[in-house]
């Protein structure tokens, strides 16, 4: 009876703590997949974020923007098919680009905002059918190769924003105003024919990408214009999946496949249902001829490790040129992270979350995957420990073997296991120079040890007022101001405690200093009590007067400094308890920033 109820509570933390529960059938192979291709090419990729000499007007330099930026005639736009050149034109080299990179879908701008369907549309005489001779259909070109080289195929289509048509939405209608029968009209002559024609005429599409940004309650689409679509949708194609930029929100619709964050914007929780990050390699979508905003390998490694490591997904946007190469820089990068996957992709494809807090550690993100009966952690290491140990807090089961995941033969690390902490011994040399993965396998699903504050790659422990196990009475924490010159703490203005707890992996003293900031210059100072391993100690907050933040621009702040409280020696191995008290004299103010133990 023992053994069926541990096993029911090992199922169920299973459930609660690795899957992405919310998450319908026809998602399965998007969690899996990871990391996917975006594709901004249209018109605006001949003009390259220029027009007759002007650069784009408006600073944030989405080169895709300029038809409706610079006020261009629908008739003078098109023109810009003249400089396509259209026998070197092959977007199978694309997928194939995507798929040395790594990539398992790939999605692509069928119909921007600038209306120009790069198909042959029946429904509409603005696209590559009636402009192109001999005719081009880029979405047809593009299916078979994603078919061909075994990639998921996803379009892009603007539903909401139209520039070219008469009764579609650009904001200059914020000024001239459009019935909802004149939208209509444009929704039903050309929004729902085109999607039929897209879910008809090229196979299976595993991907609608709408781009409304906010929800539909803020525009002219209405409720039942989007549920009209989502039906066509799920008619046409049942196993297409549906972003949440349709304009429906997961919570309004749980028929919505999956969320789209914000561009560029990645993961900052753990969520149960599929979710994904729409990125650019430089700045612009679009090809900007102009944009030098380069993202590094590992900075985009970086952002994908995040993203998984919270249930997400990453869509990193490629913009070619109108001759339909991929610029240099975009092919440089995806190159490496193909290769960097091809090594470690294991700890990409198919993972997931692991429920410690997202920034546990300060040397990088864990993933983590269940095969069978076992269970890996994949430790992904941002910054290679100087002192050849990597520390792991929090995992109270001991790993059965960890090895580095680059090592074809598993060769083991050596390393040591204590209650809720694992040191690892690392070689000298990092393994790869953008992130280096170690992987530890558990026979069954490691339990955690929750609320623990972990030991830094350099040996000691941070106390924040946002990583106590006891909330403080007063929660308000004051952001960083003066760009970080002003850090974020702590307001304390009456008595308050704090409650920390630790594993102590080796007995011994620990020296406990404080960074505050104290403007109080009488005799009444601050009193400061640090409690743990049955020992307290007691000191008098210091005042730690003005600093200048800038020279030379009268930048006078508050300054923080660090203060020694005390030494406390912890005896034994195991889990302690750190509580302080701080109290402030009547009428006075302490801004309590960190605890520094080592």
């Amino acid at each position: 009876m023992k053994k069926l109820i541990s096993l029911l509570i090992l199922t169920l933390l299973w459930t609660s703590t690795f899957s992405q529960s919310q998450t319908s059938e026809r998602a399965k192979w998007f969690t899996d997949a990871r990391y996917g291709m975006f594709i901004h090419w249209g018109l605006y990729s001949a003009a390259e974020g220029y027009w007759k000499g002007e650069k784009i007007r408006n600073d944030n330099d989405y080169a895709e923007w300029i038809f409706y930026r610079n006020s261009i005639s629908k008739e003078e736009y098109v023109t810009l098919l003249d400089r396509f050149d259209w026998d070197k034109i092959n977007p199978e080299e694309w997928v194939i680009l995507a798929k040395k990179a790594g990539m398992k879908y790939v999605t692509f701008t069928a119909k921007h905002h600038d209306g120009f369907a790069l198909w042959d549309s029946q429904a509409s005489n603005y696209d590559l059918g009636d402009f192109t001779n001999h005719k081009r259909d880029i979405v047809k070109e593009l299916a078979e190769a994603c078919k061909k080289h075994g990639l998921k195929l996803g379009l892009y289509y603007s539903h909401w924003v139209d520039w070219e048509h008469e009764f579609g939405w650009d904001h200059k209608k914020e000024l001239t105003g459009i019935t909802p029968e004149q939208y209509n009209k444009y929704w039903q002559e050309k929004v729902i024919p085109q999607m039929r024609e897209l879910l008809t005429n090229y196979g299976e599409i595993s991907m609608i990408w709408f781009d409304m940004w906010i929800h539909h309650s803020q525009t002219v689409v209405t409720k039942e214009q989007l549920f009209q679509l989502k039906k066509l949708i799920r008619e046409l194609q049942p196993n297409c999946l549906i972003n949440s930029r349709l304009g429906l929100s997961i919570d309004e619709d749980p028929d919505v496949d999956f969320k789209e964050l914000g561009d560029n914007s990645l993961g900052d929780k753990k969520e149960d249902f599929p979710w994904q990050s729409p990125a650019t390699v430089a700045h612009s979508w679009g090809f900007h001829a102009t944009d030098s905003e380069w993202k590094s390998t590992t900075t985009l490694l970086k952002a994908l490790i995040n993203n998984v490591s919270l249930n997400g997904n990453l869509l990193l946007n490629i913009g070619p040129r109108a001759n339909g190469d991929v610029p240099w820089e975009i092919q440089q990068r995806l190159l490496e992270m193909g290769s960097w996957l091809e090594k470690n992709g294991e700890s990409v494809y198919g993972a997931g979350a692991f429920d410690l807090p997202k920034n546990q550690h300060d040397w990088g993100k864990i993933t983590c995957k269940k095969v069978g009966e076992k269970t890996t952690l994949y430790y992904h290491v941002f910054n290679w420990p100087l002192n050849k140990k990597l520390f792991v807090t929090g995992i109270s089961s001991k790993p059965g073997k960890i090895w580095l995941l680059s090592n074809k033969e598993k060769n083991p690390l050596k390393f040591t296991h204590k209650g809720a902490y694992t040191e690892i011994e690392l070689p000298d040399e990092q393994p790869d120079p953008f992130v280096s993965v170690i992987a530890a396998e558990y026979d069954l699903i490691p339990e955690i040890s929750a609320g623990l504050v972990a030991k830094t790659k350099s040996g000691g422990y941070s106390f924040l007022p946002g990583n106590q196990i006891t909330p403080a009475h007063s929660q308000f924490i004051v952001k960083k101001e003066k760009y970080g010159t002003i850090p974020e703490y702590l307001l304390v203005e009456k008595p308050e405690t704090f409650t920390w707890k630790i594993f102590v992996d080796t007995p011994g003293k620990k020296h406990f200093d404080m960074s505050f900031s104290y403007q109080n210059e009488s005799s009444n100072a601050a009193e400061i009590i640090l409690q743990a391993a049955g020992s307290e100690i007691s000191t008098l907050a210091k005042p730690t007067g003005k600093t200048v933040g800038e020279p030379n621009e009268n930048w006078v702040i508050d300054n923080f400094a660090s203060q020694r409280i005390g030494e406390i020696n912890f005896s034994e191995t195991g889990f302690y308890e750190i509580k302080m008290q701080i109290i402030p004299s009547a009428n006075n103010i302490l801004k309590f920033q960190w605890i520094w133990a080592e």
